[in-house]
């Protein structure tokens, strides 16, 4: 199947919620762990927090008539830098300032590992941040995460590390900024 296969489809924090089981297993199976096992759990509990959040949007991408990706994210807050807490080197204080319609958040961007490597991905990212009026998105991983390239490819910028919070997987996280709007 190629990305011609696929569906693409917007969606707001409460048709997410109704989206929950199939976003997990979706999760699971791109990182190879049990639908019910601790890490999707995790995810879970991580991303029932953010479909309330200002600026939430979902992409999700069908194939086949199964979820086969998705991408979801939400806008930082004015005044919140919680996000960039402790990031090294120490950005300027204009990087750091927060209006609440200026950065977009890219939490999580997953796709089946049977779709992988088929543009699901990217299609996803495009749709995601194309229909963004922020000015930057933001994301997080982990260090050396396999995915950095791919995100630089795609036009993203490492501007840090930040500590990892208690109960964290990782210790610290690479973060990424992105000047909206994308072209590809």
């Amino acid at each position: 199947m190629t990305i011609n296969d696929v569906f693409l489809e917007h969606h707001d924090g409460a048709e997410t919620a109704a989206l929950l089981v199939e976003l997990c297993d979706v999760y699971a199976d791109a990182y190879g762990v049990e639908p019910g096992g601790e890490k999707t759990a995790a995810f879970r509990r991580r991303s029932e927090k953010q479909f309330e959040r200002p600026g939430f949007g979902l992409v999700t991408a069908r194939g086949g008539g199964r979820l086969v990706g998705f991408v979801f994210g939400y806008t930082l807050p004015a005044g919140d830098t919680h996000w960039w807490g402790g990031v090294q080197p120490e950005p300027s204080v204009e990087f750091l300032e927060e209006t609440g319609s200026r950065t977009w958040v890219l939490s999580e961007i997953e796709v089946r590992r049977a779709w992988q490597g088929r543009g699901v991905g990217r299609a996803l990212h495009d749709a995601a941040l194309g229909a963004r009026g922020e000015e930057r998105a933001t994301l997080a991983t982990g260090p050396d995460a396999a995915a950095q390239p791919v995100y630089e490819s795609w036009g993203w910028r490492r501007v840090g590390r930040i500590p990892g919070d208690e109960g964290d997987f990782y210790s610290a996280y690479d973060l990424f900024v992105l000047e909206l709007p994308v072209s590809r």
